[in-house]
């Protein structure tokens, strides 16, 4: 009977099996994470030169051969490999597809999140970096095209999740989006905005001031006029204006 595959790249690299997870060397690993980043298919040539920017056509078609040659057994079934280019099976299921779908569900403005997308298992992967620590150029620009989406997916889950009532888990939907970036703005007020719909408006206040405060230390200015109005808070002398 024929392995079922799933590849999680949220929170940190793994490729697991019926059985578990399946230990996969670096190389390897570099292979299925720019495959599954680039839609599952890539041809060789362009493939090698991703992975092996510095290195001479020659050189890098070698270090793909040799990092499909180390890729384990077990694991080889997860992949399609071809004279001209290489695939991830069809059946490979990757964490991040599912996230991206549901940030993009709860981002449609025409559209009601359904009941399921807002479970904490579904929820869970909208708070995890994509690939930490993973520095090659076509993984950061992905990671930060994944941190943007992830960031508004939170805040737009924050207030469907405070339409429903449901406080606390807007909260911690709002304090990821604020953990992936400190000196967003839009996150700030996501979580002020439901400290304000539960009736807490000391707890957005102490939120304000806390932005305020790490605004004025990193950058030297003020919350911008359209924070201060979610409060009917007095301008400071640096707040932003709009243009």
């Amino acid at each position: 009977m024929a392995h079922t595959f799933s590849l999680r790249m949220l929170g940190r690299f793994e490729l697991l099996d019926d059985d578990g997870p399946v230990a996969v060397p670096a190389g390897s690993e570099r292979v299925l994470a720019a495959l599954a980043l680039d839609g599952g298919f890539l041809g060789r040539t362009r493939l090698a030169g991703m992975l092996w920017p510095h290195a001479t056509e020659k050189r890098a078609q070698a270090s793909l051969r040799s990092a499909l040659v180390r890729l384990p057994a077990r694991a080889r079934p997860a992949l399609l490999v071809e004279p001209a280019f290489l695939a991830l099976s069809g059946g490979l299921q990757v964490d991040l597809r599912a996230a991206t779908a549901l940030a993009h569900r709860l981002l449609h403005p025409a559209g009601r999140p359904d009941s399921t997308d807002l479970t904490w298992p579904a929820i869970a992967p909208l708070t995890l970096e994509l690939l930490p620590d993973w520095y090659d150029d076509w993984a950061v620009t992905a990671t930060e095209s994944w941190r943007q989406l992830r960031m508004h997916a939170l805040e737009a889950l924050a207030r469907h999740l405070t339409a429903a009532e449901r406080y606390s888990e807007a909260i911690e939907a709002a304090l990821a989006a604020v953990a992936a970036d400190p000196l967003r703005e839009s996150s700030r007020a996501a979580l002020i905005q439901v400290h304000l719909a539960e009736g807490n408006r000391s707890e957005a206040v102490r939120e304000f001031d806390r932005y305020r405060q790490l605004l004025s230390s990193e950058l030297e200015f003020e919350p911008t006029v359209a924070l201060h109005s979610l409060l009917d808070l007095p301008l400071g002398p640096a707040a932003v204006r709009p243009a």
